[in-house]
């Protein structure tokens, strides 16, 4: 028996310490991930930042080059000023003087052939009778600027009147050059005004206030953070180069496969990646060891206003959208992760622990008070029989004292004495007989202590069983007593508030084929009172002190046991009575 308990203590506790360790396990990988997701949205909220940067700079570059474009256009007008309105009547001295007096890169002035646009004279050697029929858009530019005045492309540019400028681009005649130009035409002459500047003060601006600085600061204050890139995505990884007509391989600025950022650290499904983000609309990522070293990358599609960004398709359509590449040292984000987890393995460890110890002493505290339960109640137990045993003792010892006392009394035909003292007697075997068969010694030592106690107190406490049986009861006999002991107190303690004549206390019990019932009633002049009272839970009572207001809850607990239970009434004579009912 005692073997069975240890194994029953032992499953109890190998199954806390399992549940516990799945619970921790289950916190800790939850919290893997929520770190995990911490450090996207980190990376999310520097590329948020990078986007409103490069949008904000592109917005400014842009005004910076309108502002350089109406610069150019005024310059044109000044040198129309100063020009003869034929074109064979200017001279490559006036075209250099003007060009130095005006800050300018070089000027060059286009003529209108039968069926060509060429550039005819030009501060720059390198762009004299220079063909432009296979510069697109420029040539439709051209066209429409001598027929119309003004220009009209679906393309990036500035149209103003009798004017428009592109973007920063590669020239045909120096691919080593970025340079805007500007052309002017308003009728006055028989050639188009084209002056041009470097991308010098244009890329002064761009470090001062635009994207390049807040990547560098991005990169500087992070310490997982190696590389960002703006890609864009149509022409990336190559970029569109074209074959000039001096044969050489000629790049374009707004078709640069990385337009912001660098690209040093790169991985072969780089391509797949970025147009899988770019189609999809949704941020991509990859882990993966690129050069000995654990390299995390996320790929974020970016989509801003409808005006573009300076960067376009290899059709050279303007795009308003282009591909964030971050690149982080998967190291350094491990060793946070790590450090992290370090702390959260040591507080589930401790929990864990503590939980355990916790538990090993509740354990022990339940199995000492059950203990101790079972002690006191074997020690009344053995105390009851003791007592009755002490009282079938007491009569056997004074039946020769009765004896000859009736003797007595027949002599001295005192007949009314002796009837009333054989009266006596007899009762009081009739009762002992009464609860000798009650049919389970161990009841039977419950209530005759209960009597006992009764005559002390002079309380008037009748009892009635019927059909007890101690192999046939279906419920263990401990805890049949328990829950009569704590009913009978409770009566006891009732009926002692009224005077002796009303102190009544009755026990019923009776045993059928399928059910096991117990009745116990008593005096209670508040007994309508009483049953609106939660009176079965737990620590409630109705009693001064040193009452835990535990009884009647232990006898529904033990009821409950048995699918069973407990239920109380008010009677209409002012009394109050408790009724268990188990199941057999």
């Amino acid at each position: 028996m005692l073997e069975m308990q240890r194994n029953i203590w032992l499953v109890a506790i190998s199954i806390i310490v399992v549940l516990v360790l799945l619970n921790n396990t289950a916190y800790y990988f939850l919290t893997k991930k929520t770190l995990e997701d911490s450090f996207n949205e980190e990376l999310l909220t520097h590329a948020k930042r990078l986007e409103i940067s490069l949008e904000q700079s592109r917005e400014g570059s842009e005004q910076f080059q309108n502002q350089i474009g109406r610069e150019l256009r005024a310059a044109s007008i000044a040198i129309q000023y100063a020009l003869d309105p034929d074109i064979e009547k200017v001279t490559t001295e006036q075209l250099m003087e003007l060009r130095d007096k005006l800050d300018l890169s070089h000027i060059t002035l286009l003529k209108k052939l039968p069926d060509d646009i060429v550039l005819y004279k030009s501060s720059n050697a390198k762009q004299t009778n220079i063909s432009t029929k296979e510069w697109k858009p420029w040539y439709e530019v051209f066209n429409q600027l001598f027929e119309n005045k003004n220009a009209s492309v679906n393309w990036l540019g500035q149209s103003l009147p009798n004017f428009w400028s592109g973007p920063y681009e590669v020239s045909a005649t120096n691919v080593d050059k970025l340079n805007k130009w500007g052309y002017y035409y308003d009728g006055a002459t028989n050639y188009i005004i084209d002056p041009y500047v470097d991308y010098e003060r244009q890329q002064k601006y761009e470090n001062a206030t635009g994207v390049h600085r807040m990547i560098e600061n991005s990169i500087q204050s992070s310490d997982s953070l190696l590389e960002i890139a703006f890609i864009n995505p149509e022409t990336f990884p190559d970029g569109k180069n074209t074959i000039n007509p001096q044969g050489e391989v000629q790049g374009h600025k707004v078709q640069e496969p990385i337009f912001y950022g660098t690209y040093n650290i790169k991985s072969k499904q780089d391509t797949n990646l970025v147009r899988k983000a770019y189609f999809s609309k949704k941020t991509v990522t990859i882990r993966e060891n690129i050069g000995g070293k654990e390299i995390f990358k996320m790929y974020i599609p970016v989509f801003v206003n409808e005006h573009g960004i300076n960067i376009t398709d290899r059709d050279g359509q303007p795009m308003n959208s282009y591909v964030l590449m971050m690149t982080s040292d998967y190291h350094v984000i491990q060793d946070k992760l790590d450090s992290q987890f370090l702390n959260l393995g040591i507080i589930i460890l401790s929990v864990t622990f503590f939980s355990l110890l916790i538990a090993v002493f509740a354990m022990r505290y339940y199995r000492h008070s059950r203990d101790k339960v079972v002690r006191v109640t074997q020690e009344t137990y053995v105390e009851e029989i003791n007592q009755m045993f002490q009282s079938i003792r007491a009569q056997r010892h004074d039946f020769l004292n009765h004896v000859q006392t009736i003797h007595s009394l027949a002599e001295l035909n005192k007949s009314h004495e002796l009837v009333a003292y054989t009266k006596e007697l007899t009762g009081d075997i009739r009762l002992m007989n009464d609860i000798i068969n009650i049919g389970n010694p161990a009841i039977a030592a419950l209530v005759r202590s209960k009597i006992s106690q009764a005559e002390s107190n002079k309380i008037q406490f009748s009892c009635s069983f019927t059909g007890l049986n101690m192999q046939e009861m279906g419920v263990r006999t401990l805890d049949v007593n328990r829950m009569l002991g704590n009913l009978i107190d409770n009566a006891f303690d009732e009926v002692l508030k009224y005077s002796e004549d009303r102190r009544h206390v009755t026990l019923i019990g009776k045993q059928t084929a399928d059910m096991l019932e117990f009745t116990v009633t008593n005096n209670c002049d508040d007994a309508e009172l009483a049953i609106s009272n939660p009176i079965f839970e737990a620590g409630y009572s109705t009693k001064q002190q040193d009452h835990q207001g535990l009884g009647l809850s232990i006898v529904k607990t033990i009821a409950k046991q048995y699918k069973g239970d407990v239920y109380v009434a008010a009677e209409p004579a002012g009394k109050l009575t408790f009724t268990v009912k188990m199941p057999l």
